[in-house]
């Protein structure tokens, strides 16, 4: 039986009977998702380790809630229908491990765990193994949308056990958000630990993308002068053209917001970002693949610097700072700007799927990349108009090696061109540092360019280590070595 919100009736919810599915973890992403599947017409059981969480949290929910406290994880067993349905929503790492263990003894072959928070693909895809020894299913489902998504629908990116998910297909597709067609933004990713692998390229594109819009706010804040409320305007303009997504709305919305005094919130919060790892488990993934992720690591580089925050105000009192001299028309300027940021955008994301292109032939996941875009179109941080292009892109051609060779984004930075490289130099001029929109263009003229300097870095690797290399005038995949200190003879490596 395919467990699902239909199956739930508009009365009110007899509460003697078994819930559908029980929720461990009442945090605000736990609460939250709790909430929007009971007003899905699900019967949920909730479990905290403090007791008082549970207990504060279901003190004001009306009686037909449709939500039931559990305070031992016996009673939260019993409570639920077979097979169990148990979603976590812990902090990820070795407390998500403890919860399982603390569950198994609860629970029966065929029961299921979902793991809905924000773990390693690599902790997923070792407990979907661990978990099928022992006769229990597993999902590993990257969930994206923040305290609001998990609320009226976020996105869902399930993965682990095939069979388990027509289990919960149903009530996840139910309450997931809806994207403008009315499709739900929840499909089956692949097995192990494919739904969380996902998530975490999600998350690394969301730090690109954060980045970019700062570099592009500092752009046009520092380089050209240009006043608070003309940036938000300018932000508020772009969101209705091909930038339009929820990250430059809300960045639109920010810089409107002032202090008592008339300056701005934003100038008044300390220039440190944080985060919670997930871009950097994203950059060590393609370090470890060999994938060429250059803007989403300098975006996660960048964040760090950001923290040396005392450190920064030294050297910049012994180094002196940029010194923005720009004399040309701005309003050029501003839509180089424009393009820098939607050229620099279309680079993060071809950088991302190309690493899930790499993960999926390390894996053996089938990952249907169309139908990934799909899934950011609503309740998650991404979400953007830009989304149904690279839909379109795998459905013009499936295999394509990468978004670059689709002819819409090709020309797309075939126009983009000169402003990115008028809006990089501005930055470079003005000693206003663009590390992911610099690094984006350099992989752009790197990847489209037929001949790289490797060849010089080969020979030095073979001067000096006689690492060998390959002849353009060879057959392919012959190695030679050159006695560099010798005669400079050259030798085949392969005999």
């Amino acid at each position: 039986e395919t467990l699902s919100a239909s199956r739930a009736t508009n009365q009110q919810r007899d509460t003697t009977m078994p819930s559908d599915i029980a929720v461990y973890g009442l945090g605000v992403m736990g609460r939250n998702i709790a909430l929007n599947m009971a007003d899905h017409g699900l019967t949920v059981s909730v479990f905290n380790r403090t007791a008082s969480t549970t207990e504060d949290f279901v003190a004001d929910l009306p009686p037909d809630s449709g939500i039931r406290a559990s305070y031992d994880l016996a009673d939260l067993a019993a409570s639920l229908t077979r097979p169990r349905v148990v979603f976590l929503m812990a902090k990820a790492g070795q407390v998500v491990d403890r919860v399982i263990e603390g569950l198994l003894p609860h629970l029966e072959p065929g029961d299921l765990i979902i793991d809905g928070g924000n773990s390693h693909f690599r902790d997923s895809q070792r407990r979907y193994e661990d978990l099928r020894q022992r006769g229990v299913r597993f999902l590993g489902m990257g969930i994206s949308g923040g305290e609001e998504g998990a609320r009226h629908g976020p996105s869902i990116m399930p993965g682990g056990d095939p069979e388990a998910w027509p289990l919960v297909r149903g009530m996840f597709r139910d309450i997931a958000a809806k994207a403008e067609d009315g499709e739900p933004c929840c499909r089956w990713v692949g097995e192990g630990g494919a739904g969380h692998y996902v998530k975490m390229i999600h998350n690394g594109i969301e730090y690109g993308d954060m980045q970019l819009i700062a570099e592009a706010w500092q752009l046009m804040r520092s380089g050209l002068d240009m006043p608070a409320a003309e940036v938000a305007e300018t932000f508020g303009h772009w969101n209705q053209g091909v930038l339009s997504s929820y990250l430059i709305e809300i960045t639109a919305e920010i810089l409107q917001v002032t202090e008592p005094d008339g300056s701005l919130r934003v100038d008044h919060i300390r220039d440190a970002a944080g985060q919670k790892g997930t871009g950097r488990w994203t950059a060590i993934d393609a370090l470890e693949l060999g994938v060429p992720l250059t803007l989403i690591s300098e975006a996660v580089f960048a964040r760090v610097l950001s923290s040396m925050k005392e450190e920064r105000v030294a050297a910049a009192e012994r180094l002196g700072g940029g010194t923005p001299t720009y004399q040309g028309d701005k309003a050029l300027m501003l839509d180089a700007i424009h393009d820098a940021l939607y050229a620099a955008k279309i680079i993060s994301y071809t950088q991302g799927f190309l690493q899930m292109r790499m993960a999926a032939a390390e894996h053996g996941w089938q990952l249907a990349y169309g139908e990934i875009a799909l899934l950011w179109r609503a309740g998650c941080i991404i979400r953007s108009r830009f989304l149904d292009d690279i839909k379109q892109a795998f459905d013009r051609d499936a295999g394509i090696p990468s978004l670059l060779f689709d002819d819409f984004f090709a020309s797309a930075l075939r126009s983009a061109d000169k402003g990115w490289r008028d809006a990089v130099s501005l930055g470079v001029q003005a000693g206003i540092p663009l590390p992911a929109m610099a690094a984006a263009l350099s992989f752009y003229d790197g990847y489209r360019s037929a001949v790289v300097p490797a060849n010089l870095l080969q020979a030095q690797r073979d001067y000096f280590g006689a690492h060998s290399y390959e002849r353009t005038d060879r057959d392919a995949g012959a190695h030679w070595h050159t006695r560099w200190t010798g005669d400079l003879g050259e030798e085949s490596v392969d005999d």
